[in-house]
């Protein structure tokens, strides 16, 4: 059976539209319990969301859905995706389930599922999933009913566990740190973890009121943090988004600096201490040629895995690696948690500052990136780059880049979109190459 729901990341999309409604959250909790119930113990789910306004209402019907099929479910509120994968652990429960459409606009909601060990589900249990929502599923009945608490401690449990990530000789002391939250998950938690740590916090993006959620704040929405940091004489910047499984770094002169630049940082400080597994880090085909030839430069590889931390995550976990990203800031790092923590990835940036003495500028700029464009095409139905037409146009741009650059071309998981993307030495190079397949498809679409 096909992914009829689930996308690169767990079920997302518009809440109450065509598919993500409270009657499909309370069937994915029925579906997701069953397929769970495995053994003689009494079973359990931990549920968190981010601030959305659908939030509420996600909630309710998966645990309606979880309870029905006889699982207990235990409620945290609002909380950063990676607390979720982290409690699931701890608390020995049988599955995570985070409410939350990440950077979306407040409008969208999604359904991400974790197993007991912490780990995003693997395909073939997604796969299970989707089988079981066409499936009535058997209800429990009786005492066998579940029962729903929610737990006043989650965000304090959370808390320690970021801290623990940070060396216990490093203190952010006389640090001025602004954080943006995204009016999202991390509004208390990250503020109060570096706050804890000794820095002294500038706190935004901390005010949620269920819809404003990504609203010109947070790590897509970069402008306000900029200003900010540069207004305040911060050193540093940390951009958070939604369910702060993503980071994007500001540097004291208000320049982002995004997860290839991260991953560079704290992947060759790993391997100087000789703490870096795997002999290198894992991102995605869409990260800089530059992260590619600085870690090359330092004998470090750079393995590429397809879009989605999901993907990122599998491939540390089969090379043994301990350091993986994403361009857009998701950031793994396997020996503090299961999934991306911006906050936890946020810790490593501010201990290597206060390690270092450098400035933030001076710190996180590791490599020049290489001219790198990306553009989109909308497309209503088909394939537009099974095309012949197309295709030869990608061919004669791969032969064109050979040896100076590198073509990505890919379909997006969520929407209709056909993501062309391409980077080299020459940046007039790179934007005709990009435009000619953009018009391609377009003509084929």
């Amino acid at each position: 059976m096909g992914r009829t729901y689930f996308g690169t990341d767990g079920i997302r999309g518009r809440a109450n539209g065509k598919t993500l409604t409270a009657s499909l959250a309370m069937k994915v909790g029925m579906a997701a319990g069953q397929h769970f119930l495995r053994g003689d113990h009494r079973h359990r789910v931990v549920i968190g969301k981010d601030t959305r306004l659908s939030g509420y209402m996600m909630e309710n019907a998966l645990v309606a859905g979880f309870t029905s099929v006889g699982m207990d479910v235990i409620m945290t509120g609002p909380l950063p995706t990676p607390a979720v994968a982290l409690l699931a652990r701890e608390m020995r429960a049988d599955l995570g389930v985070m409410i939350s459409a990440s950077h979306n606009p407040f409008g969208d909601n999604g359904i991400k599922l974790f197993g007991p060990d912490g780990f995003k589900l693997s395909d073939e249990d997604e796969a299970q999933i989707e089988k079981l929502l066409g499936e009535e599923q058997t209800l429990a009945e009786g005492a066998d009913i579940g029962r729903a608490r929610r737990i006043e401690d989650a965000r304090g449990r959370y808390i320690h566990a970021v801290k623990q990530s940070l060396p216990n000789d490093v203190r952010l002391d006389g640090l001025k740190i602004v954080v943006d939250c995204a009016h999202g998950a991390a509004y208390q938690v990250a503020p109060t973890a570096i706050w804890e740590l000794g820095a002294t916090v500038i706190a935004m993006g901390v005010e949620p009121d269920g819809l404003n959620i990504n609203d010109g704040v947070g790590s897509t929405s970069l402008d306000a943090v900029k200003a900010r940091v540069v207004a305040e004489g911060a050193d540093l910047g940390i951009a958070l988004d939604g369910d702060a499984d993503r980071l994007i770094v500001i540097d004291e002169q208000g320049e982002a600096v995004d997860g290839d630049q991260i991953m560079a940082l704290i992947g060759s400080r790993l391997a100087e201490q000789g703490q870096l597994k795997g002999g290198g880090v894992v991102a995605t085909v869409m990260s800089n040629l530059g992260l590619e030839r600085f870690l090359d430069a330092r004998g470090l590889s750079l393995v590429r895995a397809k879009v989605g931390d999901r993907y990122v995550l599998e491939a540390m976990k089969a090379g043994g690696y301990n350091v993986g990203g994403e361009q857009s800031g998701h950031m793994i790092l396997l020996d503090h948690a299961t999934t991306g923590d911006g906050t936890v990835a946020a810790l490593q940036v501010l201990a290597a500052l206060v390690q270092s003495g450098k400035p933030a500028s001076e710190l996180l700029h590791l490599f020049d990136p290489v001219p790198q464009l990306l553009k989109n095409v909308r497309y209503d139905g088909g394939d537009p780059l099974a095309a012949d037409s197309v295709q030869a146009v990608i061919s004669e741009a791969e032969r064109e880049l050979s040896g100076k650059g590198r073509l990505v071309i890919r379909k997006s998981g969520t929407e209709p979109l056909v993501r062309v993307m391409a980077e080299g030495d020459d940046g007039a190079q790179v934007e005709a190459v990009v435009d000619r397949i953009c018009d391609a498809v377009k003509a084929a679409a």
